[in-house]
């Protein structure tokens, strides 16, 4: 029988995941932030071809009764995926682009698609967030990348990345 063909294989394969990603962080997004106050939705994505994980924040803090309060507004979900509710850890999600205007001055990785500049993965200074692009310090340079090229977005532990 051999083993199941990865996921995460072909470019065209990626580009309909982040497409499916950005339509499910729609959909979760408001249907959590409407039944749950102070809840906010940082990002979601998919871990595989029938499961996916939703990054919450609360000013209060994350904790397992606030994840099953968020899997229980997501019932309807369980059709169709398993879901996997976390905090944002130390290295929380950057998706939207009032996330990236409170990261301005940290550090960030950043993954692309398509290239920007000939490449998909950046780590550097975010120097700028403005409401179409943000612009981050790479080896020496700046370098502008639109909201919509980026797939993946978080904040880097400065102590425990080094």
């Amino acid at each position: 029988m051999g083993a199941p063909r990865p996921f995460f294989l072909e470019t065209h394969m990626a580009t309909n995941v982040y497409e499916q990603e950005r339509a499910l962080t729609r959909e979760v997004t408001d249907r959590v932030e409407r039944s749950l106050g102070g809840v906010e939705v940082l990002a979601v994505e998919l871990t595989g071809p029938e499961r996916f994980c939703v990054y919450v924040d609360h000013p209060q803090g994350v904790d397992h009764a606030l994840c099953e309060r968020v899997t229980n507004v997501l019932r309807e979900f369980l059709r169709e995926y398993a879901i996997d509710v976390s905090s944002p850890g130390n290295r929380p999600p950057l998706r939207r682009a009032e996330h990236f205007r409170r990261a301005v001055g940290k550090l960030v990785a950043l993954k692309t698609a398509p290239d920007v500049e000939g490449r998909r993965h950046f780590r550097g200074e975010l120097k700028q967030a403005n409401e179409r692009a943000v612009t981050v310090g790479v080896d020496g340079s700046e370098v502008d990348i639109p909201y919509e090229a980026i797939v993946r977005g978080n904040l880097i532990d400065e102590v425990g990345d080094r």
